[in-house]
């Protein structure tokens, strides 16, 4: 992903895109294929997954930085919209992976190689967004390196990214970690539940970027960020109380409304001021935080929820949640960001 983000940063970001998922798209017909020959194992499984992150790698930056230039002073609904389509189309991933067993793996795989092909032509209707490269010739690992110090530069993006990873650590963390636990443990859920409920969790992730996106541009959107951490609190701790199914079910919309606000809103306060000639790479910095966050908060919360139960793993997500509205209100400058689109 850093490499990905140098790249979207030194050339046509567009360019890059239209690569990536063009060779992307061969990946799952690569995996049909082992299928057919009766070779479909764990190295042929590892072959593909790591193809398809590697993709995704390079192609996160890319999108982001093509946003950023094509967006203007649009930029947060751009994000939000963007934010609001992914949510979307993770409720449609789910759907088909439920329906594995009757379909079978060959047609989600086709479809699969549909869609990446589908994207590598779309992307290029796109008018070419080529980068000022202010760096030329220079090796990619210092050109990663300036995508570090570019995030520490900015307040704001430093500020934004922190706050967002260390939450995510214990929030989406716990919801991937010690919610399937509750599921299964405390309400006698089985997969099937499971796949449902995280299909409604999604679903209020996409409902609250479509109700963003009718305000958007927030003039302050630092103070919307640090007041939904908070609110936090409240959406764990009816969880946490083991209440009545139907509350389980709002509380479990109300997590996912929470999540697509905050994550959408430090994205675009760190992608709106990040500096235009490291974005790319600013932003492949804030992809492999969202992305090492869950995996760091697996660790801990696997432990807590090994040692004291599926419901205690909810318990630090509680308390980094106060912990983060106050640091963000007494150490931060979000309260206090303006927003780059508003005159």
């Amino acid at each position: 992903m850093l490499w990905g983000g140098a790249s979207a940063d030194r050339t046509d970001a567009r360019a890059v895109l239209t690569r990536v998922f063009g060779a992307a798209a061969i990946v799952p017909l690569g995996l049909v294929l082992a299928l057919e020959l009766g070779e479909f194992n764990v190295w042929t499984v590892t072959a593909w997954g790591l193809g398809v992150s590697a993709a995704m790698s390079f192609s996160g930056p890319a999108q982001q930085a093509v946003l950023s230039r094509i967006a203007g002073r649009q930029l947060q609904r751009a994000v939000t919209a963007a934010t609001a389509i992914n949510m979307f189309t993770y409720i449609v991933g789910l759907a088909a992976a439920g329906q594995l067993d009757r379909t079978g793996l060959r047609p989600v795989l086709l479809a699969q190689s549909l869609c990446l092909a589908a994207a590598a032509l779309w992307i290029r209707r796109i008018g070419s967004h080529a980068a000022h490269d202010a760096e030329p010739g220079q090796p990619a690992w210092r050109r990663i390196l300036e995508g570090f110090r570019a995030s520490h530069r900015q307040r704001a993006v430093f500020d934004g990214m922190i706050v967002n990873f260390v939450s995510a650590i214990f929030n989406a963390g716990g919801f991937l970690t010690a919610f399937p636990f509750i599921v299964f443990q405390v309400y006698d859920g089985d997969t099937a539940l499971l796949s449902w409920l995280m299909i409604v969790f999604f679903a209020g992730a996409g409902v609250s970027n479509l109700i963003m996106f009718r305000f958007m541009p927030l003039a302050r959107p630092g103070r919307w960020f640090i007041l939904f951490q908070l609110s936090r609190v409240v959406v764990l701790f009816l969880i946490w109380i083991e209440p009545a199914w139907w509350l389980v079910v709002t509380a479990v919309i109300a997590w996912g409304f929470n999540m697509g606000v905050t994550t959408t809103l430090a994205r675009a306060i760190v992608q709106e001021a990040a500096e235009p000639q490291t974005r790319g790479r600013v932003m492949s910095v804030f992809g492999l935080g969202l992305l090492g966050a869950p995996l760091i908060g697996a660790v801990i919360l696997g432990k807590i929820v090994a040692e004291y139960g599926p419901l205690a793993g909810l318990v630090p997500g509680m308390a980094a949640s106060v912990l983060l509205f106050v640091y963000s209100m007494t150490a931060t400058g979000l309260w206090r960001y303006r927003s780059l689109a508003q005159p």
